[in-house]
């Protein structure tokens, strides 16, 4: 079974293999060894469980993604700057993390902005609203990715 989820850049497939263990199929993003090592750190702090979805093995094996469910939510670390961020982005702040949702009026991919590090997390709309999870990662975010200086998206 192979399931694909795309999204400005976030594309996730899960492919489920024998036994009930899933593995998520998700590109890595390619980033400097600072912002890889950033991510690492957030990578690591992520939790087993999110939105009630169990954490899956992703291929290939990177510190700067990592994936839940199926369908698989899905979370990428150290990603290029969102081509459609602007100074006049509609954001959403969640525990005071600035995101960008993606697409506006029905959103699924929320990019972390204004951090050392762009972190892209995308939530199917099977798993229901996502603020339980843009809150997690929220919090985690704020622990390992530091700010921008004011003012810096």
């Amino acid at each position: 079974m192979l399931r694909r989820f795309a999204g400005a850049g976030l594309a996730v497939a899960l492919v489920a293999t024998g036994c009930g263990a899933q593995t998520v199929r998700m590109e890595p993003p390619e980033t400097d060894e600072a912002t890889a090592r950033t991510c690492a750190g957030l990578v690591e702090a992520l939790p087993d469980t999110l939105l009630e979805a169990e954490r899956a093995r992703v291929r290939p094996d990177s510190e700067l993604t990592a994936a839940w469910g199926d369908p698989a939510i899905g979370l990428r670390c150290g990603v290029p700057r969102p081509v459609v961020l602007a100074p006049d982005s509609l954001l959403q702040e969640v525990n005071g993390v600035a995101w960008l949702p993606q697409p506006e009026d029905a959103p699924t991919l929320y990019t972390v902005v204004g951090r050392e590090a762009y972190v892209e997390l995308s939530v199917p709309p099977a798993h229901g609203a996502p603020a339980g999870a843009l809150s997690t990662v929220s919090d985690l975010v704020s622990e390992h990715v530091p700010p921008l200086p004011d003012g810096e998206l």
